[in-house]
């Protein structure tokens, strides 16, 4: 009995994992400009990653938490709410949630935002209820000059792959709290790489309750949703 659920749990990993990467396509023709296809929202989207740069690629991640918002819109109508995203890299998280009729306010380092911006508008403009804003986020600093708490609330937290090998863990945690209302949800895909992420995850717990939406082990991937402690104060 035991083999059978273990082999049940197996195809349905692969199955919604192939289903996940069936989103994306490449052109038939390349042209001038390199670009990466995806559909998400009944919308074809061109996505240009920039290769000298980390955070401009594009990860599975991303692709995870696109298919299940595109999946959810029931359950998760974004219509006219305020998202934020961080991590946004190339922003197809940023140009999916505003498809779906969010305010989304799109953030990453300045060196990211070009070609963050370049995506984001070749891909909404006319096209969405509500313009995206890309504007810059250094995780930790400047955040209630920025972001003042008494202004700034968001129905949704968007993060696709911010949990990796890199020193700002810590100031992470502190964005994601800061930007945190009671009643704010968190989308946080993650893909699992090293033994800091595990560790993230637990310190992660102890400020936010975590609930696991996907867990897709073929792609190394988990999808999380998480809400503020009552009375948990950055």
């Amino acid at each position: 009995m035991e083999q059978n659920e273990d082999s049940e749990v197996v195809t349905a990993d692969a199955e919604l994992a192939a289903a996940i990467m069936k989103r994306h396509f490449r052109p038939s023709l390349i042209k001038t400009e390199a670009w990466e296809g995806y559909e998400f929202a009944d919308m074809e989207i061109k996505i240009t990653e920039s290769t000298d740069c980390y955070g401009a690629v594009l990860w599975p991640s991303a692709m995870v938490l696109c298919h299940f918002l595109d999946t959810h819109r029931d359950e998760y109508n974004l219509m006219d709410k305020n998202i934020i995203e961080l991590g946004a890299g190339t922003g197809l998280v940023t140009i999916v949630t505003s498809l779906l009729g969010a305010k989304v306010t799109s953030t990453d380092l300045p060196d990211i935002l070009g070609n963050l911006r370049h995506n984001v508008n070749r891909n909404t403009r006319g096209r969405c209820r509500h313009a995206p804003h890309v504007t810059e986020l250094s995780w930790g600093k400047q955040l209630e000059e920025r972001f003042p708490r008494a202004t700034c609330r968001y129905d949704y937290i968007m993060a696709a792959d911010v949990v990796y090998a890199h020193p700002y863990l810590q100031e992470l945690m502190e964005t994601f709290m800061h930007l945190s209302s009671d009643d704010t949800v968190i989308l946080w895909a993650m893909r699992f790489r090293l033994a800091p992420e595990n560790s993230f995850v637990e310190t992660f717990e102890k400020h936010f309750h975590l609930e696991e939406l996907y867990d897709l082990p073929s792609l190394r991937i988990k999808l999380y949703r998480a809400q503020k402690r009552r009375g948990d104060a950055a």
